[in-house]
């Protein structure tokens, strides 16, 4: 049976495993954009980067909020939503440590400092959704 997620089953949902999120945007001209991203949690915050010359990058400069969806693709299916303002961070050794981080979480341990080193450079940003609005439900299938 269906069960509405409480915040920190929200949480621990996005934090648990290697899902990948989908980060929605508005377009200057009105249309929507997703992309898939690689996140982390830090307390509340949803922590991921993005080039800021990206369709992303440029959308959440201009307009600031996002949404961000992460599912389990697997019966009996879960979901979360979240949407909130989303606050940018150029400083490259932040997005160097940032991407570490997430690269650790993603690709291991033993690639981190690889994705580090890559991302940590003038142009990449660090992204931060605060969530204002968060809905999950588990088991939908169940």
């Amino acid at each position: 049976m269906a069960q509405k997620m409480t915040p920190d089953d929200i949480r621990a949902f996005i934090g648990g495993g290697t899902r990948t999120a989908h980060l929605a945007t508005v377009r200057a001209d009105g249309r929507p954009h997703v992309a898939a991203i690689w996140v982390v949690l830090d307390g509340d915050d949803v922590v991921f980067t993005t080039w800021h010359e990206s369709v992303k990058g440029r959308n959440l400069a201009r307009t600031g909020f996002a949404a961000i969806s992460v599912d389990d693709p697997n019966p009996p299916y879960s979901f979360v939503a979240l949407e909130g303002p989303v606050s940018i961070n150029d400083d490259p050794a932040e997005s160097a440590r940032w991407a570490e981080i997430i690269g650790g979480r993603y690709m291991g341990a033993e690639r981190a400092a690889e994705f580090g080193e890559r991302n940590g450079i003038p142009g990449e940003l660090v992204c931060r959704l605060r969530p204002s609005h968060m809905t999950g439900v588990r088991d939908i299938t169940d």
